[in-house]
């Protein structure tokens, strides 16, 4: 039997599982108890199935079929996002409306992972025999620095081939590097704002923000009318300890920055607009000046790109200040070809100049496969099998596991383009359709895994 067709048998246990699993509220953030309780969740499913599993301290594991000193893998993870404001449905339930599959993780990257699953228990059921161990990798610290398949590959193999459905298709060979980079002080030094607010994840842009300020009604006036100049919607409260301003914007995944309206730095911009800079106080000098409203990092002299995977990018996804702190965490994502170290040099030399200290909290190193490697052709078959047509070659500025692989694994699917998916965002969704075509296209991949034989050398 055609294991594409196979698979289909399963959609009715599959979805079941993706709505049991996407009600978990495995958000690592803030959650890592509940990202653990997913994780054991499908490592029971697949036990259940008759599957070897093996759990890495509640953070990582895997689920193994077939025998020999080689691995091939699939890597997924169970963890999630926060859901934030704006659903249309309840994020933490699998919702089926008008032809969409809607939940957080149903695209970031519980459907996936479930997904992969019933495709080795559909070759498994099929009496399909590997010529290689075919290992499901899960992890639940993915969306917080991927510290979960460091602990896995501290004490696993490292699979010989491998890819990750935590993407687009086609097939992702280079992955931009990622730094992730908090920038503080020990006080808070503005002298009109008394607090703002911003984001929830540094790997996101934040749709809204918020900021009390000590403000006279002229000044309130003035920045009412700057306000309707910006972009986003602002909303003007008056409170006994002053003026709360909230904005809303529009999120974004942190790789495609340019695509949302980031409410810190918009609003923080209006702010130095009407006050000026200095009494905002350093951070937000720092931010208005060397970032302002960019995405590229040319204030902060850091620009750059390259032919293979396209031009850094910047975001400020995260921003705390109150009366005695003040903090903003930054993503960077630079290309394949730059150098990290002088990006961050750079940064860091910046912030000098406003008295701020910059700390590294995760640093992903690029990832660049060769278009001519073996996994390459058999997930190009894969992808060519089922929808006829070849799977183009792309560059991403996403972080997928796949950088965790030392250049044996890439990205491929689950996300089709012109289906809006949303990750990262409110009413995260993806076409029925498409997800279950995506299924298909990854049970001939693992098929391929567990059939390709290498040629002898």
């Amino acid at each position: 039997m055609d294991i594409t067709e196979k698979i289909m048998e399963y959609k009715e246990d599959m979805l079941r599982d993706i709505d049991r699993l996407i009600r978990i509220r495995s958000v690592s953030s803030t959650n890592p108890e509940a990202a653990s309780k997913a994780l054991e969740y499908i490592l029971k499913r697949a036990d259940e199935m008759g599957f070897a599993t093996k759990n890495i301290d509640n953070i990582a594991g895997h689920v193994e079929y077939g025998e020999g000193s080689e691995i091939a893998a699939v890597l997924a993870h169970v963890d999630v996002v926060p859901a934030g404001d704006g659903w249309s449905v309840e994020p933490y339930q699998l919702t089926e409306k008008d032809g969409r599959y809607y939940g957080r993780g149903i695209v970031d990257d519980k459907g996936p992972a479930v997904a992969a699953l019933y495709c080795l228990k559909a070759i498994k059921d099929s009496g399909i025999v590997p010529v290689r161990r075919i290992r499901l990798i899960y992890g639940a610290a993915e969306e917080i620095g991927m510290d979960d398949m460091q602990k896995y590959f501290s004490v696993e193999e490292m699979p010989t081939m491998a890819f990750t459905p935590d993407s687009e298709y086609g097939i992702c060979c280079c992955e931009k590097g990622i730094m992730h980079l908090e920038v503080s002080s020990q006080y808070h030094d503005g002298t009109i704002l008394t607090e703002l607010q911003a984001g929830n994840a540094i790997n996101a842009v934040p749709s809204k923000a918020y900021a009390l300020i000590d403000c006279t009604e002229n000044e309130d006036h003035q920045l009412r009318r700057f306000a309707d100049a910006r972009a986003g919607e602002y909303d003007f409260i008056y409170t006994m300890d002053g003026l709360r301003i909230a904005a809303t914007g529009k999120a974004a995944h942190a790789s495609v920055p340019e695509e949302g309206l980031n409410m810190a730095t918009h609003l923080i911009r209006i702010l130095a607009a009407n006050f000026g800079q200095l009494v905002l106080g350093s951070l937000c000098s720092f931010i208005d000046d060397a970032i302002g409203l960019e995405t590229d990092g040319q204030s902060l002299g850091i620009a750059c790109r390259d032919e293979e995977s396209g031009a850094l990018t910047v975001n400020v996804g995260v921003v705390d200040i109150n009366e005695k702190s003040s903090r903003a965490c930054i993503d960077v994502r630079y290309p394949v070809t730059a150098d990290s170290e002088e990006i961050f040099d750079k940064i860091c030399e910046r912030a000098s100049y406003d008295g701020l200290r910059v700390k590294l909290i995760n640093h992903e190193p690029p990832l660049s496969v060769s278009k001519d490697a073996p996994i390459i052709s058999m997930l190009n078959d894969a992808y060519k099998s089922v929808t006829g047509t070849d799977a183009v070659i792309y560059s991403t500025g996403g972080g997928t596991y796949a950088r965790t692989l030392k250049n044996n694994g890439v990205a491929f699917g689950p996300i089709f383009e012109g289906d809006p998916s949303n990750i990262h965002n409110a009413d995260e969704s993806i076409s029925a359709d498409n997800f279950l075509l995506h299924t298909k296209i990854c049970a001939k991949a693992i098929y391929n895994l567990c059939t390709y034989d290498k040629p002898q050398t």
